[in-house]
């Protein structure tokens, strides 16, 4: 991932219709005429024409509703592009956003009750939910974990559908030795010690979204110990499980992440802690080899939270606006994201391949009839359709504490150049009388 953030959005010319054919959208309604229902931008510039291409094809597929993207400027922030369109008087029916949706909450529907709301998993909807309300709806999901070269994993008789527990993990780790391989790559750069290792301890600190986020108010107020919680101290044992195997030298650079890469494509490791944003580098370096991604165990026990789960994140949410447009733009706007996340077409524009057409998600929603491109998609989704998946916790960390955390303390560890005491007070230290964040900010 390198961590990038959403922007405003922006509009491309439309692409001519070739890639599926043309079948009923998700209501197949019959009108006497169309209603236009617009949108802001097209969720992302790198697969814009893509998804004009899956507009054009819902607008074909039916007679009531004509989808229409509309102008906004990349240069500028989601707010400064929609602001001035309420202030018109001509708000966009649907919008996309991740950083603005608690300034939109009280301008946009309830989307609770359709039936995409009730097809994806709580722990997707959270960061689109403000006091309740039902703000967005996901659109596609990126994930971090356990990635693995599935065939130096076959070759060492893994199955990797047993590792439930760190003992598990443990094992699999010796078969790999055994089969002279390097069990793991435990990458030392910052930002993926600082964001998404820290998530594994806060992501798993609590059952439920608010009591997670509730630990993190606890730091903030200097009011946790971190040494006497067992969440952390279950941590703080993977970490150091982690640390016993990894077979890499502890590299602090930024180099470290295309050296974390070409280990595990050489085939000389079995495992590396990292995300499925590296896919695409993975199987360029490993051509015809196939990568997975599996959860990680927080503790030794097989029933313990988190254990069985993998940590996925959105990165934007579809809101619907609900004081200026009229009662069939806002079923349009419904009948639309339905069919595309449910309808076999809108389904292969959502889940093929980039070069065949498609956006390349990962689906977030049951019922998907179409595969997602690729191995490590395929695995997420699982994850996803079976309702096992964690927050990103980090996603709600204030600015700058992940990097203050990672290049020093997290590293420091890493290292053995402090104790796990000392590491539990820097992280205190860290977080102490830092702002709280809304319920569903992203950093």
């Amino acid at each position: 991932m390198k961590k990038t953030k959403l922007g405003a959005l922006v509009v491309a010319s439309a692409v001519a219709l070739s890639v599926v054919a043309v079948a009923p959208s998700a209501t197949a309604a019959t009108c006497k005429k169309k209603t236009t229902v617009t949108m802001l931008g097209t969720i992302k510039v790198e697969i814009q024409d893509q998804f004009l291409a899956a507009a054009s094809s819902y607008n074909k597929s039916q007679n009531c509703y004509t989808l229409k993207s509309i102008p906004g400027d990349r240069n500028i922030t989601f707010l400064q592009n929609v602001t001035p369109k309420y202030a018109a008087k001509d708000a966009p029916t649907i919008m996309y956003d991740l950083q603005f949706i608690p300034e939109m909450a009280d301008k946009v529907m309830d989307l609770k009750g359709t039936k995409l709301a009730k097809l994806t998993s709580k722990e997707l909807l959270s960061a689109g939910n403000v006091n309740g309300k039902q703000v967005g709806l996901p659109s596609t999901a990126e994930a971090f974990g356990l990635l693995y070269n599935k065939k130096v994993i076959k070759a060492a008789g893994i199955d990797v559908t047993k590792i439930k527990t760190r003992a598990d993990l443990e094992a699999a780790f010796k078969k790999l030795q055994s089969a002279g391989k390097k069990p793991m790559h435990f990458s030392a750069i910052w930002w993926s010690l600082g964001a998404h290792f820290t998530n594994m301890f806060h992501t798993t600190a609590g059952k439920d979204r608010e009591s997670r986020l509730k630990v993190l108010d606890s730091l903030v107020d200097g009011k946790l110990d971190l040494t006497k919680n067992a969440a952390f101290k279950n941590w703080i044992a993977t970490y150091d499980l982690l640390k016993k195997y990894n077979g890499s030298p502890a590299n602090l650079t930024d180099t470290e992440y295309d050296a974390s890469i070409a280990a595990l494509a050489s085939g000389d490791y079995g495992f590396m802690f990292q995300g499925n944003w590296t896919e695409p580098n993975l199987m360029t370096a490993a051509k015809g080899t196939d990568f997975g991604i599996i959860n990680l165990p927080m503790s030794n026990d097989a029933k313990g939270y988190g254990n069985d789960s993998i940590p996925v994140g959105v990165p934007g949410y579809f809101m619907i606006d609900n004081e200026q447009s009229t009662k069939a733009e806002r079923a349009g706007a419904i009948d639309f994201l339905t069919w595309l996340y449910t309808s076999p077409q809108g389904q292969r524009f959502v889940a093929d391949p980039v070069t065949e057409g498609g956006m390349g998600f990962i689906p977030v929603y049951k019922g998907f009839k179409t595969e997602p491109a690729t191995s490590m998609s395929r695995d997420i989704a699982k994850y996803v359709n079976a309702g096992k998946t964690l927050d990103w916790i980090n996603s709600y960390y204030p600015g700058g504490l992940q990097e203050e955390v990672g290049k020093v303390s997290m590293q420091q560890y890493f290292t053995d150049k402090i104790s796990s005491a000392d590491l539990a007070k820097a992280i205190q230290d860290a977080w102490k009388g830092k702002a709280k964040t809304w319920r569903g900010e992203a950093a």
